[in-house]
């Protein structure tokens, strides 16, 4: 599906406004149930898509913030202080 792999390169605001005017037109109404199944569909494609920038970003934040281990830098070496 060439939509999917298209889709799964859009960034998470990219993602994140096409959810947001999914959902805008959904509650709209006036849709067959045909339209409004693959409006569904399309926003759990984007809902994934969101998550899965949003994992990436507590995984990069948790390495940026988790403190060193203490013998990371003296090479296991206790004697050595730096």
């Amino acid at each position: 599906m060439p939509e999917q792999g298209a889709a799964s390169r859009l960034g998470y605001e990219q993602a994140r406004d096409q959810l947001a005017e999914l959902v805008k037109r959904l509650e709209a109404g006036g849709l067959t149930l045909e339209q409004s199944l693959e409006l569904w569909e399309r926003g759990e494609q984007l809902a994934t898509i969101c998550e899965e920038w949003l994992e990436g970003a507590r995984a990069r934040l948790a390495a940026a913030t988790k403190p060193p281990d203490d013998d990371s830098d003296r090479d296991g070496d206790p004697t050595r202080p730096f």
